[in-house]
């Protein structure tokens, strides 16, 4: 492969000392190992060479992680449930702008959760059905669950959305664990309201470290990822954070980013071969 040659060719003038390509997925995804460069000096590196790949450093020892924490919106789902909800409500284009700059931490969360529920108020809670079934899974989220599942990992949805859909998602992939946010409802309609306290970027970091404390694990034997502003810090806390298709902001801070492979990208960076793949528990 011609775009391997070149990063080995990167990594030698660099005075690496690497061993063997190792394919994980012929032609998909391969382990270049090296030493004797920092993982710091290597990311500018590879940024550098401008090319249509997605490169990570990690210490092989370390980096098979036995706790994912997934945010939902974008992430393991394609489309912002919000965004799809307010589509019934005919404000969809005001909520996903108000969404857009809250993901690239612009405004603050709460403030801006708010300020989309409250468009909300007097919508039939049937509409949380329909919006449902207009959800589709981001690629490679299925697996990534599954396989990481099977090889005995917890796994948690940790979301600044809503338990309607963090439910569904767990049940439909095979989650441990789901939190986010609950809306109001009376009478069948949405009240425009979120229960207090929210799900924020903080409590994302909490959830981390509670699931990670209650399964004796520490916060560098987790892997998180996420899309906005919001999930920064809870990306920054896991031993393995991937900023994945995410928001400008969030691409500048975080040192892992998957900008073009799908969610199986997590799986290769973790030194699983795609013959330890699996699609359901």
């Amino acid at each position: 492969n011609e775009t391997v040659a070149g990063i080995r060719d990167a990594l030698q003038r660099r005075q690496a000392g690497l061993g063997q390509t190792d394919w994980l997925a012929e032609g998909e995804a391969c382990d270049i190992p090296f030493d004797g460069v920092a993982h710091s000096e290597i990311d500018r590196l590879i940024r550098s060479l401008d090319l249509p790949l997605d490169a990570v450093t990690a210490d092989i020892a370390s980096r098979r992680k036995r706790l994912l924490v997934a945010d939902m919106d974008s992430t393991i789902v394609t489309a912002e449930t919000l965004d799809e909800l307010a589509g019934f409500a005919g404000v969809k284009e005001k909520v996903a702008g108000i969404t857009a700059r809250a993901m690239n931490g612009e405004l603050d969360f709460e403030a801006a959760l708010d300020e989309r529920v409250a468009l909300l108020t007097g919508l039939g809670t049937v509409t949380l059905q329909q919006s449902w079934e207009r959800i589709t899974f981001t690629p490679g989220a299925r697996t990534l669950v599954a396989t990481m599942s099977a090889h005995g990992a917890v796994t948690a949805l940790v979301s600044g959305g809503f338990t309607f859909f963090t439910e569904k998602v767990r049940e439909e992939l095979g989650f441990t664990y789901d939190q986010a946010n609950v809306l109001h409802v009376a009478d069948g309609k949405l009240v425009g309201t979120v229960q207090k306290p929210v799900l924020d970027k903080q409590a994302k970091v909490t959830a981390l470290n509670t699931y990670a404390r209650a399964h004796n694990l520490t916060p560098d034997q987790a892997i998180s990822v996420g899309d906005g502003a919001n999930d920064l810090p809870m990306l920054k806390r896991a031993g393995i954070g991937v900023a994945y298709h995410a928001k400008p902001t969030v691409r500048a801070a975080a040192r892992v980013q998957i900008n073009h492979g799908d969610l199986t990208s997590l799986l290769y960076l973790q030194g699983y071969r795609k013959s330890e793949f699996v699609t359901r528990i």
